[in-house]
């Protein structure tokens, strides 16, 4: 019984041993609520007090996260975007938040995410200014870094916009070496290969450093609340995931930007989608929608917990497209439980239909995705649904029907149960 207990340290020990920034945090996907696609940079509080960007925002989701059960699945840190600031920095050089609408400030705020057992998010950028104006970290790296740890802050999210091309790179590692001396630890998200690519330097891009020195990292466009937009996302990662899959692991995450579950735009179906795929990634899941208005469907979907523990798993993995058949991709992921004896995975399987318009009919076997079990059998079970198909042969014929837009998502469970080899 020692032995076998033995077996599975020795297994997740292996599995925490993939290379990324070494600062102990993000070790599986961030999960948490930011601000920017629900409410952008809306700064005027008279004409829209309960919109605006501001501390009383911030506090009100906070709550709403409590109360409707968000924290306790796992979103535990809220996330300031850009438009916090002061248009000027404070006579010592620092930032200061805006006075009016962050009257306590923001290590009050950070005090107060964390009485909510939450974290809180930061924004800044390396450039001279921030996507919005306010002002930027160039010049200021250090005094930055400084003042986000006075103010007690968990995460930092660091853009690119106002810097030379040739800067990004020394720009992202001069924060991550400033934020690595500050006895607080911070989760660093930055956009670095995001900023390469657009500015057409895709060849200075190197995921292994990248990795190294950020906990995540946006390589695509800002997503936006449209099936365009989310396919457009869906596309760049396909195209590129072999690349993508090599540095992603825990502690270093492959960021495909916020999920919009809930926007009026998606249907329910796209809003279904967009969370099964960026759960086969295992991407952050930093929602972004006013969730004092949320529907209870769309509060389903993102309170699903098999789906989160897809998304959540301990690997780490980012599951590739396996199978393409016209509008239908078939994606492929390794979760738990594993054996202990054979080292055989569990798996997820999101079966995608990217048209809006029309279902969609598709077969598959599971030795056909590349599924492979000494038993030749898994336990097959579709999440949304909560339809158990049961335990299925791999070499069976899986037929399956999509809604426009829409995405089914399946786990294939290893058979054997690892009880019998923890007692």
């Amino acid at each position: 019984m020692i032995l076998k207990v033995s077996i599975l340290s020795l297994l997740f020990t292996k599995l925490s041993l993939i290379n990324g920034l070494e600062n102990g945090l993000a070790r599986t996907p961030p999960m948490g609520w930011m601000s920017w696609a629900a409410f952008m940079c809306e700064i005027d509080c008279e004409k829209r007090p309960h919109e605006c960007i501001s501390e009383r925002l911030y506090v009100t989701m906070a709550d709403q996260m409590v109360k409707d059960g968000f924290r306790d699945a796992g979103y535990t840190s809220v996330h300031i975007d850009d438009c916090w600031m002061e248009k000027q920095r404070d006579s010592k050089e620092k930032l200061v938040a805006d006075r009016a609408r962050f009257p306590s400030g923001i290590r009050k705020l950070a005090q107060m995410m964390h009485d909510r057992n939450l974290k809180l998010g930061i924004y800044e950028d390396y450039g001279s200014a921030t996507c919005a104006g306010y002002p930027g970290s160039k010049g200021y790296v250090e005094t930055d870094a400084k003042t986000f740890e006075e103010w007690d802050t968990d995460y930092l999210k660091f853009d690119g916009c106002n810097v030379d091309v040739t800067e990004v790179i020394d720009g992202f590692k001069s924060m991550k070496r400033a934020l690595s001396k500050r006895t607080k630890k911070m989760v660093y998200s930055c956009e670095w290969p995001l900023y390469l690519r657009v500015n057409n330097h895709t060849d200075w891009i190197n995921y292994t450093d990248i990795a190294e020195n950020c906990n995540m990292w946006r390589n695509f466009d800002d997503v936006y609340p449209s099936w365009s937009s989310i396919l457009a996302i869906i596309d760049f990662y396909v195209e590129n995931q072999d690349e993508l899959a090599k540095a992603q692991g825990p502690g270093a995450w492959n960021d495909p930007d916020m999920i919009l579950v809930g926007n009026e735009s998606l249907t329910y179906e796209m809003a279904k989608s967009q969370m099964s795929i960026w759960c086969i990634w295992s991407a952050p899941l930093l929602i972004s929608v006013d969730l004092r208005i949320l529907k209870a469907e769309y509060r389903e979907i993102l309170l699903n917990r098999k789906a989160i523990a897809i998304d959540q798993d301990p690997m780490g993995k980012f599951g590739k497209m396996v199978q393409k058949d016209g509008d239908v991709r078939v994606f492929l992921k390794t979760i738990h439980p594993i054996d202990p004896l054979t080292n055989e995975t569990s798996y997820a399987i999101a079966v995608f239909n990217k048209n809006p318009k029309q279902e969609k009919y598709h077969q598959f076997t599971l030795a056909s995705l590349g599924i492979k079990s000494s038993l030749g059998k898994l336990k097959v079970e579709e999440i949304w649904s909560k339809k158990v198909l049961g335990i299925v042969e791999i070499d069976a014929t899986i037929q399956v029907k999509t809604n426009p837009a829409g995405t089914l998502l399946f786990t294939a469970n290893i058979v054997k149960n690892l009880e019998n080899y923890i007692s």
